[in-house]
């Protein structure tokens, strides 16, 4: 398995970079397509439910939960 690769997605106007392993990378990328989405669309939807909770996760954690819900409520 590849470890983390580092990224730079635009969200709200500003760069931030997140590192996921590949397979996520690919999981965003097809997750993004299906949503008809740019990635750095995606990522900040996923970013705006991430800081609305009471204890947010990192954003790179908060990616990776969001896909697994995703892939688990087919």
């Amino acid at each position: 398995m590849a470890g983390p690769v580092k990224r730079s997605v635009m969200i709200a106007g500003h760069a931030t970079s997140v590192s996921l392993e590949p397979v996520f990378w690919e999981a965003l990328k097809r997750a993004a397509e299906e949503d008809a989405l740019p990635i750095s669309a995606l990522v900040a939807r996923i970013d705006a439910a991430r800081v609305a909770d009471d204890a947010p996760a990192n954003l790179a954690s908060a990616i990776r939960v969001w896909l697994m819900e995703r892939l688990l409520d087919r």
